[in-house]
């Protein structure tokens, strides 16, 4: 995780907020989805670009707005990102096409 990013500062106190999201990601089936993963996602993805000057309310207005779909868009491309496979390679070719 990126320890280093300025809205680590404020995880403890919007956890009520990641809870409240994993939450609803648990009611719509989601049940594998840790507050970590979701915290990853918001500091790639969402927060990207620092606001210096960050209101607490606005991070949680950008937690509680996370879609599902968008996390889930996100967490295929990192695991596509991640796989050790690799259509570069000729063995995984030759795996695909036998």
């Amino acid at each position: 995780m990126n320890e280093s990013h300025i809205y680590n500062q404020f995880r403890y106190q919007v956890s009520p907020a990641l809870e409240s999201k994993l939450e609803e990601f648990q009611m719509l089936g989601y049940e594998t989805i840790s507050v970590n993963e979701l915290w990853e996602y918001l500091i790639k993805k969402k927060w990207k670009k620092v606001k210096e000057d960050i209101r607490i309310y606005e991070i949680i207005q950008d937690i509680l707005s996370v879609k599902v779909s968008d996390y889930m868009s996100y967490a295929t491309i990192e695991a596509f990102k991640d796989t050790k496979f690799s259509l570069n390679k000729e063995n995984n070719w030759k795996e695909i096409l036998s």
